[in-house]
């Protein structure tokens, strides 16, 4: 298993990962990351400052990713960590932590001071592991995400 920066190359092994985990969990399509596009182009949706999206392979296969953002519409100095979507066949063997893991190192590298989230109820195993590394739940959303969907919203002091 390896954990990389997205490439071009990338775009569209992320894409089928993010999209098939909807109907998979019966995730809402609309008013989620679905209908986002930048889930059609990763690579280029995450050259910014004081952002990056990485992906895990295994087997040099992308099986997974994560990132981190400045939270939209958000004076404080709070990230987001978006799109953190697997492949059923590396479920369960501890690759979210350590994605999870990476990720939030990176955003204290980056200065961020807090980071946000938002999820689905139905996502229970990845909001337990928010819950064990500190994650408090919040009553309502944080910033402009558009994802009016995502019932569950969490942030942690980093």
């Amino acid at each position: 298993m390896t954990i990389r920066e997205i490439t071009r190359d990338d775009n569209r092994a992320v894409e089928s990962i993010i999209k098939a985990a909807f109907p998979e969990f019966d995730l809402p399509l609309v008013g989620t990351a679905y209908e986002d596009v930048e889930t059609t182009q990763m690579f280029e949706s995450y050259r910014g400052d004081n952002e990056v999206y990485y992906v895990i392979e295994e087997n040099d296969e992308v099986v997974g990713g994560a990132g981190i953002r400045k939270l939209a519409n958000q004076n404080e100095n709070i990230c987001e960590l978006q799109k953190m979507y697997f492949s059923p066949s590396v479920r369960g063997k501890g690759y979210g932590k350590v994605m999870f893991n990476k990720c939030l190192e990176t955003a204290k590298a980056l200065g961020y001071e807090r980071c946000y989230l938002e999820s689905a109820s139905m996502l229970e195993a990845a909001i337990h592991i928010y819950e064990v590394n500190g994650f408090k739940h919040l009553d309502g959303p944080l910033g402009g995400t558009g994802h009016y969907s995502c019932g569950v919203w969490m942030i942690k002091d980093l």
